[in-house]
């Protein structure tokens, strides 16, 4: 074998001089990259992940009550409630103050408690709670709320006729992250089984299944050290790993498969006549710059969530952005090394095959230079798109715009207790507990600065609310309202009672009435006075209105970005409008389907889901789904049009460059877009439910876009426009001139 004659190396773009390095020296490129993955875990792992802090998720009126009661000292402490019940029949007092005495002498020996309150008895006599407040901040709670847990579990061996059981936010917390890394665990089980049955199906060699699996392992443990490193700048909200795995499983073997793909494209055009490494460079100057080129567009896609000025979404943009740019290294490093090795290894056999073969026919066979244009499969599918594109793209964008219509009535909440799930232990005594102490089910903060000197008419007011209060049935009734003033007598706070959800309207009902009514009546008559309404309803209320006010910015920047990348990369304006309203199109009827199978309940009869998880969207769903669909849908539209355009700059006729591209790429796209759904599905089968519906969300919109997308409405487009779709693209032009118009 020989080498074909290289172009000289400045000329060489830096995509194919690194593979081309790593070709050469590929025991050299493999460790130099195990090497980065170990450096980035062990440095990940030695830092340690910096948690985001209360002080992160501080927005609107919410964010300015919280931050004036931490000025004065008076931030809402950490409480856990030990809730004391019968197994059967009533509390007797008899059989519930040991338990009491128990409970209260072992939490006072803990150092993560500061008080213990005395016990309080239910309405209906049905129960107790005592309530532990805890030392520290109500932010780091759960990573102290052990020892808790432990006292309360021996309290309950020592009272086995008695149902004694711990709840509140810390332990709650706890629950919904071990149960989110159980998922993780579930996620993983499900997905790497049928992506190696994907990949098998794909290649027929387990050999060659190993590769893109090693390279997307390895990435997502590259990104999952650097991602550590990264939150001591912006922290992690918790949410980092989830969308690592999520993201790096489905974008690694994506970006490996293009490449392998390609480089076998290429092997079999040469026919045996170009050694390995001639190879890996011709993958790498069209496979290898789109996968820079795709990795790119995800980031710059990604990235506009930072303009939210949110702790969740920046903390989501930094994990896809560190494990996209990690499987991108991966597939311009590693992977040519990698193909280089198996390639050396099945050339030996084959001349080993063919030296037996000559020796028993007495010649050796000739290399065959087989094409690589679309099989019958595929040429069947783009028939309609090819003969009659007008008809086929009105109905199939007529189809993409009815799955779309239900979006119109999207409803979107913040999730929050109400929607967890009902297998964490500390939930199930939260619904136990607020049924018999239904005022605990929320707590309003209201926090009022004004002059020392207005002290005095601060309480008066303060006192007049409560009274009013008591009169509006939106709030709950026989309550005293827990009232606190900082040292210096200016600042002032008073939790008030209402028993309803968090989630519910009358709940919204009580803080709108709060912020509207009762407050400036009573407290705005006092002469400079400030106030603020926090708690769980005015956060959740007011990080929807933070999100609203930041999703035309968003969405702008991403459109406009979005047009730009697709523009500059094929120089074509009217490639860069058909990639905006095809992202679009995908996203709206994913839209369109989430509505469909969670607020209207689909997904409960289909799969059985809790109701509580699918009555409305999750607040962060849209704007998450919407700028990660534009990043993998300019996955898809990078390969493939890449693709059309390489034989349309060949003079190909662009109606036949688009049947060439689009099935020269159908296999490899198709296996993609499996990997991708069955990644994107597996969080389906989480527990959250926001993990649930970006799943479903997802897996829907990749089926969405690799199979209707790229499959009939941009092969129509195209053919429709023929030579205009490459506008105002000189080199195009030059290329196309000499093609006869049909």
């Amino acid at each position: 074998m020989r080498p074909v004659e290289s172009r000289p190396k400045e000329k060489r773009p830096v995509t194919v001089r690194v593979a081309v390095w790593s070709a050469r020296h590929p025991w050299r490129a493999l460790a130099g990259w195990l090497a980065f993955v170990v450096l980035c875990l062990g440095v990940g792992l030695a830092m340690g992940t910096h948690k985001a802090t209360g002080e992160d998720y501080r927005v609107g009126e919410a964010g300015r009550a919280e931050t004036l009661a931490a000025e004065a000292r008076l931030d809402r402490e950490p409480v856990e409630q030990v809730l004391i019940s019968a197994r059967s029949g009533p509390l007797t007092q008899a059989a519930a103050d040991p338990a009491v005495r128990d409970v209260t002498a072992r939490m006072r020996k803990l150092p993560e408690v500061a008080r213990v309150a005395p016990p309080v008895r239910s309405a209906d006599g049905s129960a107790l709670r005592v309530a532990v407040i805890m030392k520290g901040a109500e932010a780091d709670a759960d990573e102290h709320v052990a020892p808790l847990a432990a006292q309360t579990a021996a309290v309950q061996r020592s009272h086995p006729e008695l149902r004694v059981a711990e709840t509140g936010s810390p332990s709650v917390s706890v629950g919904v992250d071990t149960q989110r890394g159980d998922d993780l665990a579930l996620s993983e089980a499900i997905t790497l089984p049928v992506t190696l049955l994907t990949l098998l199906a794909v290649f027929g060699s387990a050999l060659m299944v190993a590769v893109p699996l090693l390279l997307a392992l390895t990435s997502i443990a590259a990104a999952v050290g650097l991602s550590m490193v990264v939150s001591h700048l912006q922290p992690d909200a918790g949410v980092g790993t989830n969308i690592i795995l999520l993201i790096g499983m489905a974008v690694g073997v994506d970006y490996t498969l293009f490449y392998l793909k390609r480089e076998r494209e290429e092997r079999a055009r040469a026919g045996g006549r170009l050694g390995p490494e001639a190879l890996v460079e011709l993958a790498a100057a069209t496979s290898g710059r789109a996968i820079v080129v795709s990795g790119l567009a995800v980031i710059v896609s990604t990235a506009t969530l930072y303009l939210a000025t949110d702790v969740v979404f920046s903390s989501l943009a930094t994990s896809t952005v560190i494990v996209v740019l990690a499987a991108v290294l991966s597939s311009l490093t590693a992977l040519p090394a990698l193909l280089v090795k198996i390639a050396q290894r099945a050339d030996r056999r084959a001349a080993r095959r063919a030296a037996r073969r000559a020796q028993r026919t007495g010649r050796r066979p000739e290399p065959r230079e087989r094409p690589d244009g679309p099989g019958r499969l595929w040429r069947a599918l783009l028939r309609p798109a090819s003969e009659h594109p007008a008809g086929t793209l009105c109905v199939s964008v007529l189809l993409m715009l009815a799955l779309a219509a239900p979006a119109l009535g999207m409803q979107m909440r913040v999730l929050n207790k109400d929607s967890h799930s009902r297998e964490i232990p500390a939930l199930q005594t939260y619904d136990r507990l607020t049924t018999a102490f239904p005022e605990l089910r929320v707590q309003h903060q209201i926090v009022v600065r004004a002059p020392a000197a207005e002290a005095a008419e601060v309480a008066s007011a303060l006192r007049k609310l409560s009274e009013r209060a008591q009169s509006d049935p939106l709030y709950a009734k026989g309550v005293t309202p827990l009232v606190k003033t900082s040292r210096d007598r200016r600042t002032t706070t008073m939790e008030l009672s209402t028993p309803h959800k968090v989630s519910s309207p009358e709940a919204v009902a009580s803080l709108d009435r709060l912020r509207t009514d009762h407050l400036p009546d009573t407290v705005g008559a006092v002469p400079g006075a400030e106030f603020a309404v926090s708690g769980d309803v005015a956060h959740d209320t007011d990080y929807l209105a933070h999100q609203d006010g930041k999703l035309p910015l968003v969405v702008g920047a991403l459109l406009l970005l979005t047009f730009l990348m697709t523009t500059l990369v094929f120089r074509s304006v009217v490639i860069g409008l058909i990639g905006v309203a095809l992202n679009l199109l995908s996203a709206a009827a994913a839209f369109g389907l989430v509505v469909v199978f969670f607020q209207h309940g689909l997904a409960s009869t289909l799969f059985g889901f809790d109701t509580a998880a699918t009555s409305a969207i999750g607040s962060r769903v849209p704007l998450f789904l919407f700028v990660i669909l534009f990043g993998l849908s300019m996955d898809y539209q990078i390969f493939v049009v890449s693709r059309i355009r390489e034989a349309a700059l060949r003079g190909v006729p662009t109606r036949e460059a688009v049947l060439h591209g689009v099935g020269a790429s159908a296999k490899v796209v198709t296996s993609a877009a499996v990997v991708m759904v069955t990644v994107f599905a597996s969080f389906m089968f989480l527990h959250l439910a926001e993990m649930k519906q970006i799943g479903f969300s997802l897996a829907v919109a990749v089926l969405l876009d690799a199979f209707v997308i790229r499959v009939v409405i941009l092969p129509s487009a195209l053919t429709l426009l023929g030579r205009a779709s490459w506008w105002p693209s000189r080199t195009m032009r030059r290329a196309q001139s000499a093609v006869p118009v049909p």
